[in-house]
């Protein structure tokens, strides 16, 4: 499904994110249903509820560690986009970037890129993945050229944009990998064969493969760090109990 999927969500965090508007640290847990509202965590992470493909309400609970959907009434055929792609991330998202990061950050100079999370499912079609951005420029505005994306979970019948072109093995975990393209930017997926409720691994062991596959070099820019749900229909529950994410120079 993600053929027209995932990078569609692509253009639409794309304005999505222009129009954030950020709020100060949650101290207790905040309620976002503003279709493009934010909020920082921790004074590290934003977290955004990101509801681009819908006009139909999402409100997310966002705590001090994460976020919970408590309200879905939105739904999608699953051979296009998604609703939404609530989310926390480390880093720049058309030109919001979370508190004191130092990202852009090229890749040549990356010593190691980590991040960390633990997830709650329910019914619904929805994905669980992890949005990483590149660009050949330390780009805080606008689509980036490369995204991976790295699903955890997949419910329903929905898939990766492109093709499937293989497998791999990578934090000690197998893959299947998707290759394609939205019309705005390269996708390279990475997916599951079964849901994993929490990891912690390299980013950077991710980035190597693209790499390896010819995607970028080592001259290309790491933007944002993110992960969240891309839901169809349903998702009331699904939660981020814990997100972090840190890269090193």
């Amino acid at each position: 499904m993600r053929s027209i999927i995932s990078a569609l969500g692509a253009a639409g965090l794309l304005a999505a994110s222009m129009l954030v508007a950020s709020a100060g640290p949650a101290q207790a847990d905040v309620t976002i249903c503003d279709q493009y509202g934010s909020t920082t965590i921790q004074g590290r992470y934003v977290v955004q509820n990101n509801r681009w493909g819908s006009s139909a309400t999402q409100c997310i609970n966002v705590t001090s560690s994460g976020f919970r959907i408590t309200t879905q009434q939105g739904s999608k055929p699953t051979n296009g986009a998604p609703l939404s792609y609530p989310s926390a991330f480390l880093g720049c998202h058309y030109t919001n970037c979370s508190p004191g990061t130092n990202l852009p950050m090229q890749v040549s100079r990356i010593r190691s890129a980590t991040s960390a999370i633990n997830y709650q499912y329910t019914g619904g079609t929805y994905n669980a993945s992890y949005d990483i951005w590149l660009d050949p420029t330390p780009k805080t505005n606008g689509v980036n050229q490369m995204e991976i994306m790295i699903w955890l979970n997949r419910q329903g019948p929905i898939q990766p944009i492109g093709s499937a072109v293989g497998t791999t093995t990578i934090g000690g975990r197998s893959w299947q990998v998707w290759r394609g393209s939205n019309g705005s930017n390269n996708v390279i997926s990475y997916v599951a064969p079964s849901p994993v409720n929490s990891w912690s691994f390299s980013v950077l062991d991710f980035i190597n493969d693209v790499r390896a596959r010819g995607a970028i070099t080592t001259s290309w820019y790491l933007t944002s760090i993110q992960a969240g749900f891309e839901p169809w229909n349903g998702g009331v529950g699904l939660a981020v109990d814990n997100f972090s994410a840190t890269v090193s120079g």
